[in-house]
């Protein structure tokens, strides 16, 4: 696999000596245990690992919804004070709001922000178009398939304009085929928007498909095993999950999890 390419700046992002323990019958039980990466602008970065090495968990104290028990979460070199604008969150379940349409949903966020009507409404039209769904800005979630529903949610999170867009299993629900048109959508949207992206799936080809770098996770305590870059065009079409190299990229990172 690729070398690592040394940083030239300070990351956007970076988790330090990371561990997170829960009390479990008397003891402490290790979830994460010294948990190292970091994320660049405009990167896009998947953590790849079997159900139960802790990605979620991780996800979120990076998010700021829950406190690591030891070590860091930096952006831009400084420890954020809690779940901020900075980072916006998508997660596999779409959390949109039923009794809102498709465009209140995208504005949700920047509501609550205080930001103008007329500005609320040039993003919103801007991120409907961006995501595809202008001509469903006046449907509600019940009438939209569940790709629909997390283009929605994918445009709320980046109508409030994070700096790092945290993604958890984001397309974990949806079948197959719908799996893999969202997928190209992401990447299409990446090349478009260049926001930089860390992403939580156990889907190997998902993460191969997707991203510049992988970090591969362990289980029991969750711990990054391996890190490596995708040698891969920029610009990606799904048959280039049948090239050889992103073939031996997959069974690379196969390989590596199954000596868990």
């Amino acid at each position: 696999m690729s070398a690592i390419a040394p940083p030239t700046s300070t990351p956007q992002l970076q988790v330090i000596g990371l561990s997170k323990t829960y009390p479990y019958q008397g003891k402490n039980l290790t979830v994460l245990d010294d948990i190292n990466l970091t994320l660049n602008a405009n990167e896009f970065v998947c953590l790849v690992g079997s159900s139960g090495c802790g990605k979620s968990t991780l996800l979120k104290i990076i998010a700021g919804l829950i406190p690591p028990s030891k070590g860091q979460v930096l952006m831009h070199g400084e420890v954020p004070p809690g779940p901020g604008a900075d980072r916006g969150m998508v997660f596999q379940s779409y959390t949109l709001y039923p009794w809102l349409t498709v465009a209140d949903n995208i504005g949700f966020g920047l509501k609550l922000q205080g930001v103008s009507k007329a500005e609320r409404q040039q993003k919103i039209a801007y991120y409907l178009e961006v995501v595809g769904l202008s001509k469903f800005a006046k449907a509600y979630p019940k009438q939209l398939s569940g790709g629909m529903k997390q283009r929605v949610a994918i445009a709320r999170a980046l109508a409030n304009e994070p700096e790092v867009l945290l993604m958890d299993e984001p397309f974990g629900a949806l079948d197959a085929q719908t799996k893999e048109q969202m997928q190209l959508f992401l990447k299409g949207l990446w090349e478009q928007t260049h926001t930089t992206i860390l992403m939580v799936t156990h889907d190997v080809e998902e993460a191969i498909f997707l991203s510049e770098r992988i970090y591969v996770m362990r289980a029991h305590p969750g711990r990054i095993q391996e890190e490596l870059v995708v040698p891969l065009p920029p610009h990606r079409e799904l048959d280039l999950k049948l090239d050889l190299e992103f073939i031996n990229i997959k069974r690379h990172i196969v390989q590596s999890l199954s000596h868990e």
